[in-house]
């Protein structure tokens, strides 16, 4: 008798922890199709826009309330220092474009886009490297972290 109850004992055991075992939950992306139309658009439209024409709002739209940013000098930089710093400096170059040549978008929302800055001035061209890390917030891109280095004429 005792060894039945056992056995069913250890049978009733067995059965309860397969029972409570469940697949893992797998989270929902927050991207969207859109998402990578979005962020080119950001990166190589809205972000110089806001730069050449010293649009304080758009920028402020553009950035996160967290960003920061290290700069060629290694500068640290903030928000309300970018804001700032548009206000009183216009962009002195003729024509600048952005090349896209890493756009990492996680299923998180994070995104990671590295490229190369080109600034055409009196028909030179001086180029930079830059990373950014954006964050989707509330369905919305925010750039929350920006490095620049490798400016430089081109020969």
């Amino acid at each position: 008798m005792k060894k039945t109850a056992m056995i069913v004992l250890v049978m009733l055991l067995i059965a309860s922890c397969q029972s409570k075992s469940k697949e893992p939950k797998i989270l929902s992306s927050i991207i969207t199709a859109e998402d990578e139309g979005i962020l080119r658009n950001l990166k190589e439209v809205q972000w110089p826009k806001a730069y050449r024409e010293q649009d304080t709002m758009l920028l402020d739209r553009i950035l996160g309330e967290d960003f920061q940013m290290i700069d060629a000098g290694g500068t640290w930089s903030n928000k309300a220092k970018e804001l700032e710093y548009i206000k009183v400096n216009a962009m002195q170059h003729d024509s600048f474009y952005y090349e896209i040549k890493r756009m990492d978008i996680l299923d998180n929302g994070t995104a990671l886009i590295c490229g190369t800055g080109h600034i055409l001035n009196d028909s030179v061209e001086t180029i930079y490297q830059s990373s950014n890390i954006l964050i989707k917030r509330d369905g919305f891109w925010k750039a929350v972290a920006s490095h620049v280095s490798g400016i430089k004429p081109m020969p």
